[in-house]
């Protein structure tokens, strides 16, 4: 291929050729890679623009317009992007997409990586996004999959450690490295990881699917806003007495955790503990712990016990899970409450109920804060739950839960259909000590 670049070295600079460790039959004893930079390979790199600098506003139908969050999964998700008119996207000419382009996120979330699909257009980018528009005689497919290798995701991680707010230029996207076989070879690559990439969105609908099923039946039977009775009840209950309102504080003891302080805190028992990030919805997350030190009269104070509900006061205010007591001598930081019940209550009713509550403005009227939102532990303790019969309750959990095992099952298939492709890859595409030799 004539747009190649290629360096003329002396026999003893000359590098060893570059060879994945995995080919296809037909390849093998074929030439080495090539090594070239992305920008040699493209008719264009450039990106978007924001509409509202220019004196345009969003509107609810036109043409699409796709936001760093509207990329995932390789391709474009269209129930995520936004809207302008047809004037607005004259006007951004230069970053109109066209079918094939791949883009490239160069601000915030770096990396993210999708494939214009025809079906999307007409559309354009904000400024967040590269527009990377390969010339032809070049596999876009074959190029995507390496965008998301272990090449340009170290380069990527490069960038992102030498400044505070990493973004990534345009010239250093086209500065990026691409390694290139033969047009057959680079056309039987992308055959194969594009089939995992079905597979995985094939698997990754299935979760969704669950996901929203079990948001429907939250909906139906916990009690929507203005209501005090679900509008779904088990058969056996449904002549059962009705539901009453509680403050969460007159039914359960509300806790923050202990303020993490490493110049203060230097002596006593040197314990493990739950931070904001451990706490996921309907799972606690106990591998690679923080630690710090707690006194004797501590180790109550901000103890955990099998059947407290754990939940974050930050970040994502309300994200909760039921703590199983696996560990014996776990604490929790102040970023999290510990709810203890001190009447009959099934624990998993609460992250239910604040589960079906995530994201509306009810639950978010709580809230206090700016920019990061807090739910603190006054307000948490006003917040209103149904006090449910406990059969009832328990009857509730078991049908949800089962609904959170299959949740789980499906995205344990999914993850490893990803490590999958993941070792793939890096089977597939030379070496990142290969390419750095």
């Amino acid at each position: 291929m004539s747009s190649k670049t290629k360096t003329t070295t002396t026999k003893e600079e000359a590098k060893p050729a570059l060879v994945p460790k995995l080919r296809f039959p037909e390849f093998r004893g074929a030439e080495g890679w090539e090594s070239t930079r992305l920008g040699d390979l493209c008719e264009v790199i450039t990106k978007g623009s924001t509409p509202t600098s220019y004196g345009f506003d969003y509107v609810d139908a036109g043409v699409r317009f796709v936001k760093i969050e509207s990329l995932g999964g390789g391709s474009v998700d269209c129930g995520k992007t936004a809207f302008i008119t047809e004037d607005c996207n004259t006007s951004f000419l230069r970053s109109q997409l066209k079918e094939n382009d791949i883009l490239f996120s160069i601000a915030g979330a770096l990396g993210v990586i999708a494939l214009v699909g025809r079906s999307i257009l007409p559309a354009n980018v904000n400024q967040a996004i590269g527009i990377v528009r390969l010339k032809p005689g070049y596999s876009h497919q074959f190029l995507l999959h390496q965008l998301q290798g272990d090449l340009i995701q170290a380069e990527i991680q490069r960038i992102r450690a030498g400044a505070a707010q990493p973004n990534i230029s345009l010239t250093q996207l086209g500065d990026f490295a691409a390694l290139l076989p033969d047009k057959a070879e680079q056309q039987k690559i992308a055959e194969c990881l594009s089939s995992v990439d079905e597979l995985m969105a094939a698997q990754a609908r299935k979760v969704d699917a669950l996901k929203t099923h079990k948001k429907g039946l939250m909906q139906q039977l916990f009690p929507r806003e203005g209501e005090t009775q679900p509008r779904l009840r088990f058969p056996e209950f449904q002549t059962a007495e009705e539901w009453e309102e509680v403050a969460l504080g007159d039914i359960a003891e509300i806790k923050l955790g202990k303020m993490l302080d490493k110049q203060k805190h230097t002596r006593g028992h040197l314990l493990p503990y739950l931070n904001n990030l451990a706490v996921r919805w309907n799972e606690v997350n106990t591998s690679n712990l923080p630690k710090m030190f707690f006194n004797d009269h501590e180790l109550d104070r901000f103890g955990l016990r099998a059947g407290d509900v754990v939940v974050c006061e930050g970040g994502e205010p309300g994200r909760s899970a039921v703590w199983d007591g696996r560990l014996p001598d776990l604490k929790f930081q102040k970023a999290i409450h510990r709810v203890r019940f001190n009447v009959p209550f099934e624990p998993k009713i609460l992250v239910l109920h604040l589960e079906n509550l995530a994201g509306t403005t009810a639950f978010e009227r709580l809230f206090t804060g700016g920019g990061i939102k807090h739910l603190t532990g006054e307000t948490f303790s006003r917040l209103k739950i149904p006090l449910i019969p406990l059969p009832e309750q328990q009857r509730i959990a078991e049908c949800l839960s089962s609904l959170d095992a299959q949740i789980t099952a499906e995205t344990q298939k999914l993850d490893a259909l990803k490590t999958h492709k993941k070792g793939l890859m890096q089977q597939l595409f030379p070496s990142l000590e290969e390419v750095e030799t």
